[in-house]
């Protein structure tokens, strides 16, 4: 292996020497302790210390990393303290996760590091989401982001390298071939003979380094971090290296050939660079001694103080409360100026003022630029923000989502617009196991609303129809709101906007253009999870959200004679559960409307809510009304059928006559 030293100093040589050493003699004491059981698992990246170590070595502090599970060098030459992470390995209160996540699937915002969730591509997004808030605000900064060679099957990585050469991110995309993604070989992989020809196809520059030579790494990567401040663009990188030991330690690596094995152990980048600087006396035996005995201390110190931590105590109320960051309702009183409008033209004033609010808030989505968003919600935006604000997306709505995470990791507000809410599930991955697991993972926000065109009624089809909040309402860590009127639109998106948390916007594109309403010419603002009641009765209640209150309101119109408590959810996370069982209490009878198909909606679990809390209130069974259990169909008759309102209307007149 050759090693050049050129323009290097003894001092930084020394460092790269113990930065490479510390991870591994950890991760030698953590095989032990694996075999002693006291540790759960543990994802080795023996052999592998040199790319973890040169990469952080050759970014700024101030610059963020996004390691994986073999990166263990990344955290350690970041210098967390090594008791915090011993304990977040035994799932201790002191560890990053507080129990709550394993292994390094923790982020610090102290030290610049984003660590990895186990469905991998996200992370590539959270790159280009970091890149772009430093992009924007001028900072001459480069974000490296790590996968395997595994990892680049996925649709997120090339969405992820597509958006950042689009857009001309800083980000490093560090791919660590280490020759087998668990016991898969490179070549039932891909079918190329280098990862980094894929770059040629999204127009940006690739290198191939030496993964196992501490000194190549460090140079060139030092090299590009310099060349990408100066003008920002990504750059794909492959490091050619190899796994010594299982994919973790219980897989193990019988299904490696054995010469295989022995001609990269003779590879190792401790031992060659540890010889490399004897031979250039650089490092003397006395002195590695001194660091090994330094670094045995050190560990054998820290693991104690971790070992010595009590066993982490359950705190129910804590965990329910860390699902999402606190947040205290900021009001702002509506005025009294305002104006007769459409549904559409109340989302479009929500998101113009709010953007006038916040200076740092990002829109994202496909065609919301010039062409101003298929409901031209968004048109003039360009003008009046610019389009470092208002970003046309290319099609990659998972990749976008997790853009939106690394915005706001880097403190950003955003707003990504699903062009309709039936195209979410191909951003569906980091909506629930990202933006709804982060806050209580590791303590980070995801300052991120989602807008959710959706709805039948206007002969769209079966990809253009659903509404699918159920989808997320039930998934711990996310709001979901769904207005009906014009007005409660654009107090509850302000609202949501101002939360810190990630927030499921459902439009129902039928009201558009259909429902008018009074809304105040300015900036205001309406709580979640305040249900509002729009008529008052003794004789029933009828829960309801989005179009079904308008097929409500319009079917008591024609029964007058019934007297309906009515109440518009709007939000159905948080959910009005006061108001639902207060009302309840009073009628005794209860029908839950919802457009979504009946079988495990929102209808079923307010449904069980009130039998469980409200029973003894009930005067007749609990009756839910919902579309039929098809997708939803094209043709008018059909889709008339599929929609419930009809048999809201016989639904009603049942239960008043029980």
């Amino acid at each position: 292996m050759r090693y050049h030293i050129e323009g290097l100093d003894t001092e930084l040589l020394l460092k790269l020497y113990k930065d490479m050493l510390l991870p591994r003699m950890i991760e030698e004491k953590m095989l032990i302790l694996l075999r002693q059981g006291k540790i759960s698992k543990w994802f080795s990246g023996i052999g592998q210390e040199a790319i973890s170590v040169g990469v952080t070595n050759a970014l700024k502090q101030s610059e963020y990393i996004l390691p994986m599970h073999r990166n263990l060098g990344v955290f350690t030459t970041r210098n967390i303290p090594l008791n915090r992470l011993f304990s977040q390995w035994q799932g201790k209160a002191s560890g990053f996760t507080q129990g709550r996540d394993r292994s390094f699937h923790f982020g610090t915002q102290e030290h610049r590091i984003v660590g990895m969730i186990s469905h991998l591509g996200p992370q590539m997004g959270v790159a280009n989401g970091i890149a772009l808030a430093d992009l924007i605000r001028k900072q001459k900064r480069v974000t490296a982001v790590f996968t395997g060679e595994g990892g680049t099957s996925e649709g997120d990585f090339h969405e992820a390298l597509n958006v950042a050469s689009v857009w001309n991110l800083p980000v490093l995309f560090c791919i660590e071939n280490n020759g087998y993604g668990l016991s898969t070989p490179t070549n039932e992989q891909y079918n190329c003979e280098d990862l980094v020809q894929r770059a040629k196809g999204y127009g940006m520059e690739s290198r191939i380094i030496d993964g196992n030579n501490i000194l190549e790494v460090y140079t060139k990567v030092n090299e590009l971090c310099k060349a990408l401040r100066k003008r920002p663009r990504p750059v794909l990188l492959e490091f050619k290296t190899f796994r010594m030991r299982g994919h973790e330690e219980a897989s193990g690596t019988k299904y490696v050939p054995a010469k295989l094995m022995d001609s990269w152990a003779k590879k190792d980048p401790i031992s060659n660079y540890e010889a490399f600087l004897l031979e250039e006396k650089v490092l003397t035996k006395k002195k590695m001694a001194a660091f090994k005995e330094t670094i045995t201390a050190e560990i054998e110190t820290h693991l104690q103080t971790a070992f010595a931590e009590s066993i982490i105590a359950l705190d129910e109320t804590k965990e329910l409360t860390d699902v999402f960051q606190h947040y205290d309702y900021e009001e702002h009183k509506e005025n009294e100026s305002a104006s007769n409008i459409r549904f559409v033209d109340a989302v479009s004033q929500a998101l113009h003022q709010s953007m006038e609010k916040h200076q740092e808030l990002i829109i994202m989505g496909q065609d919301i630029a010039e062409y101003g968003g298929v409901f031209k919600i968004t048109e003039g935006f360009v003008k009046d923000f610019g389009r470092n604000r208002v970003r046309n997306t290319p099609i990659c709505e998972s990749i976008i989502v997790s853009t939106a995470m690394g915005l706001s990791i880097n403190g950003m507000k955003s707003i990504v617009e699903m062009q309709f809410a039936d195209f979410v599930t191909s951003g569906f991955n980091p909506i629930v196991n990202y933006l709804a697991k982060v806050h209580y993972r590791w303590g980070q926000n995801a300052d991120v609303v989602v807008r959710m065109p959706c709805g039948g009624g206007v002969g769209a089809g079966p990809f253009h129809s659903q509404t699918n909040e159920a989808w997320f309402t039930k998934t711990p860590g996310l709001k979901v709101v769904y207005p009906a009127f014009p007005h409660d639109a654009k107090g509850l998106l302000n609202t949501a906007i101002n939360d810190p948390n990630p927030v499921l916007f459902f439009e129902h594109k039928g009201l558009y253009r259909s429902v008018y309403g009074d809304v105040p010419n300015d900036y205001y603002t309406i709580p979640l999870g305040q249900a509002n009641r729009l008529r008052e009765g003794e004789d029933l209640t009828v829960v309801t959200y989005g179009a079904g209150v308008h097929w409500a309101l319009e079917t008591l119109d024609k029964h007058d004679h019934i007297r309906v408590d009515l109440l518009d959810l709007r939000t159905l996370q948080p959910l009005d559960t006061e108001a639902i069982f207060t009302s309840v209490r009073k009628t005794g009878k209860l029908i839950i409307l919802q457009e979504d198909t009946l079988f495990g909606g929102v209808a079923s679990d307010i449904s069980a809510l009130v039998t469980e809390n409200c029973f003894e209130a009930l005067d007749a069974p609990i009756r839910r009304v919902g579309s039929l259990e098809t997708p939803v169909p094209f043709a008018k008759t059909l889709e008339e059928n599929f929609l419930p309102k009809k048999r809201f209307e016989s639904t009603l007149l049942d239960l008043f006559a029980y």
